[in-house]
């Protein structure tokens, strides 16, 4: 697996063997663990670090490892980005100690139901509800911090991109809107539309 590493204007293409990844399972879940108990994020407190968070976390560690030309740690770090983040491409790190300003990049759409892949035929039909619910969940992704606002993001299948909500000053607000954006796919899903 690759993810390239981007580093003020730098380019990294780091290549991740497979055993790498199955060897460093172990220490992966040990830096899930250590971050289940909260997280200092550059001045923020994360309490209850989410994927994504957790990802730039650990990008903030590859960074250091690629700043100290460890190569060892570094394909671990990103590894651990690549097994948390299956459809990434790349990761903008934030080289000015804000790691919630640090960036990802995703390469497809998230596993889709078979289903979907009807849509492109003439007669669109819908998910059952459990499908649309499950494929609702992939399509939305959970709020995250993007400094001092916050944002979700929705999967567009005829774009085959993620499009990042506005930046939303009040986490309860938010959280309210993907709610919103996660009921209007769902129905969509279940109406044979996306």
């Amino acid at each position: 697996m690759i993810l390239k590493a981007i580093i003020d204007d730098q380019e990294y293409t780091l290549n991740v063997p497979d055993a790498v990844v199955a060897q460093g399972e172990e220490l992966f879940a040990r830096l899930d663990r250590d971050m289940d108990n909260g997280w200092q994020m550059s001045r923020e407190w994360v309490q209850h670090p989410d994927r994504l968070q957790r990802c730039q976390i650990v990008a903030d560690k590859l960074l250091t490892a690629l700043e100290t030309e460890n190569h060892k740690t570094g394909v671990l770090m990103a590894g651990y980005i690549l097994t948390r983040l299956p459809e990434v491409a790349s990761v903008e790190i934030d080289i000015h100690g804000e790691m919630q300003n640090t960036t990802f990049t995703f390469r497809d759409a998230p596993q889709r139901p078979v289903a979907l892949q009807d849509y492109r035929g003439a007669t669109p039909r819908g998910l059952s509800k459990l499908e649309a619910m499950e494929q609702a969940g992939n399509d939305v992704t959970k709020v995250f911090k993007v400094g001092k606002g916050y944002r979700f993001a929705v999967f567009d299948h005829g774009a085959r991109e993620w499009k990042d909500s506005p930046l939303i000053g009040d986490k309860d607000k938010a959280e309210r809107l993907r709610q919103d954006a996660l009921r209007e796919r769902f129905e969509a899903l279940q109406r044979g539309h996306h």
